[in-house]
């Protein structure tokens, strides 16, 4: 079912109709760097990778190519991938996916936006997005966590200071109204937010690991150098970050802990 602003009876994989419970979703709201995905596959693939399911468990939707979203009594949690987009250039996909999000946020179920889904959630709950200050952020950064993120159920545990891969030129300018800032950086201040208990958005890529780090860098070398940053030396820094995998692998446990 294409075109449509809901989808009211969707399965847990394309084309399967009306499941007898819940399933969790990855929203895909764009494709990764062509050689990346020939080599390591597309974001939702690394999503899927760190939260240790597979793609016979999650269902994955695809808003930029028409598919409809699913119905919020439908899902038992939404996971947001980045994006090559600009949340402000507010395309239709986009914003049918912004009123999409905050039907779904209303009824409490499990959301974890993820760069552009960080900027898009902030969005649609009232937030403002625009292009960050500080320029574009990447490469493997430090990221400190707040007192309120050092007790939160998703970021909560880790170390205080973690390392977190980032790649993004826009960032969440203003929280949503009742929102709690979980981290910052050096070049954002709100690098990761909470909302009721049951919403999280995280401007870095935690599916990231340092060979797709590096591959993006390579991709802006130029934006980047044109911007007084050194990309030979943010490709030498960038190392794995675990935090990551921690991050996605702890959302799936919230979603599959708050089923029935």
């Amino acid at each position: 079912m294409r075109g449509n602003a809901v989808e009211r009876c969707p399965g847990p994989s394309r084309g399967t109709m009306c499941p007898m419970d819940p399933f969790p979703v990855i929203i895909k709201l764009g494709d990764t760097l062509p050689e990346l995905a020939a080599q390591k596959g597309d974001f939702e693939d690394w999503i899927l990778r760190g939260m240790g399911l597979t793609r016979s468990q999650v269902r994955i939707v695809d808003p930029t190519r028409g598919e409809a979203l699913p119905a919020p009594g439908t899902i038992a949690g939404a996971v947001l991938t980045g994006s090559h987009a600009m949340v402000t250039d507010h395309v239709p996909w986009s914003e049918r996916t912004a009123s999409w999000l905050r039907d779904i946020v209303a009824v409490r179920v499990p959301v974890l936006g993820i760069c552009y889904g960080h900027q898009l959630l902030a969005y649609a709950l009232g937030g403002e997005v625009g292009p960050n200050p500080h320029g574009s952020e990447m490469g493997t950064v430090e990221a400190w966590l707040t007192e309120a993120g050092q007790a939160d159920s998703l970021l909560g545990d880790l170390e205080d200071t973690i390392h977190v891969h980032a790649s993004h030129a826009q960032t969440v300018l203003r929280l949503p109204k009742g929102a709690t800032l979980l981290a910052t950086s050096a070049m954002d201040r709100a690098l990761a937010f909470a909302l009721d208990g049951s919403v999280w958005g995280v401007q870095f890529h935690p599916e990231f690991d340092a060979e797709i780090g590096r591959a993006y860098i390579r991709a802006e070398a130029e934006t980047l150098a044109a911007g007084g940053q050194d990309p030979e030396r943010l490709i030498t820094a960038c190392v794995d970050a675990p935090a990551g995998t921690a991050i996605l692998a702890r959302f799936a446990r919230l979603v599959q802990t708050r089923q029935p």
